[in-house]
């Protein structure tokens, strides 16, 4: 079996592969971890490359070895049962994650972020960084973004310019939290109407509940974002209930506030073209993940948390 060091040599931010299996038995052989497939009488198998693997989610009629565990615990892989399709699909499901108990977890992240926390002003302050960081990394992914751009997307449109910078001014105009939620939708709605008349959509109402392959997506790609999210303040050992802006009341309010970061900016565009198009929901889940590796969002959303946590000051360097 691989030693403990060797399975974690790739930190999680560099890590390129998130997994979703379903109809299938994720087991340990020759020192590997598996998955089994049955296919025409005959047994096939899969490697799972454990080390530059982030987060693997089993979907329907999945099961899981102890030994699989084991591994997958000692690589510090965030493991996670879910409904069809890589979501949570069916009412009253939640993904729910297996963590390591052995997993190393650096004590600074947490320690800085209840610093933040605990604090209304640093709370709000960290919130509005969060919503800056968000403009700055859709700037920079649909700047340079060739397939957006072949697409129709033109960061430079005066429209998405005029929305853009009223965003910004509103974000330093906030004075509480409802002000940021609020410049928030404002935002996402003027982003979904850019967008849809970028590609010639035609027109479009955001229905979490609709059974559109555009909210579909949209509804499906925010989970992959989720994931990315809960992954990053798992390994940095941050508690998803210290939410900074979305409902505190929720376990897991914190995630949203991270996810935040990368949604507009690689989900949202995508979901709208891969509807156009009339991709299945694998190929818009596997163009979201090459996305995700093309522009380095995981990387970004632990830079992000760090600076948050730490408020600037600097770091030594921690081997996650």
């Amino acid at each position: 079996m691989e030693q403990l060091t060797d399975l974690k040599a790739i930190l999680h931010s560099h890590r390129a592969n998130l997994y979703y299996l379903e109809h299938c038995r994720v087991m340990q052989k020759d020192g590997r971890v598996l998955y089994l497939t049955e296919a025409n009488k005959q047994n096939l198998y899969y490697n799972i490359p454990i080390a530059n693997t982030t987060v693997l989610l089993l979907g329907t009629g999945t099961s899981v070895t102890q030994a699989a565990m084991r591994m997958l615990a000692q690589a510090g892989v965030l493991v996670g049962f879910c409904g069809g399709g890589g979501t949570p699909l069916l009412m009253a499901t939640e993904v729910e994650w297996l963590t390591s108990q052995s997993e190393y977890r650096p004590t600074q992240y947490l320690q800085g972020w209840l610093s933040v926390w605990f604090d209304d002003a640093e709370r709000f302050k960290a919130g509005k960084q969060i919503q800056q960081a968000r403009i700055t990394y859709l700037e920079r992914v649909w700047g340079k973004d060739r397939d957006l751009k072949t697409e129709g997307i033109n960061l430079q449109d005066s429209n998405l310019q005029t929305a853009l910078t009223r965003y910004a001014d509103r974000i330093s105009d906030a004075e509480k939290p409802s002000d940021l939620l609020l410049a928030e939708a404002q935002l996402t709605k003027a982003l979904y109407k850019h967008i849809a008349q970028s590609i010639d959509f035609g027109d479009f109402k955001r229905e979490r509940e609709a059974a559109d392959s555009a909210n579909a997506f949209l509804n499906h790609g925010n989970y992959l974002a989720y994931g990315l999210a809960a992954t990053t303040l798992w390994v940095l050992g941050i508690p998803h209930g210290f939410a900074v802006m979305h409902g505190k009341t929720r376990r897991g309010a914190l995630v949203f506030d991270i996810a935040d970061l990368i949604k507009d900016a690689i989900i949202l565009p995508w979901a709208f073209i891969c509807a156009k198009e009339g991709a299945t929901e694998q190929e818009f889940r596997q163009q979201c993940l090459q996305a995700f590796t093309d522009h380095k969002a995981l990387e970004y959303l632990f830079d992000q948390v760090k600076q948050l946590a730490l408020r600037g000051e600097s770091e030594e360097e921690i081997v996650q």
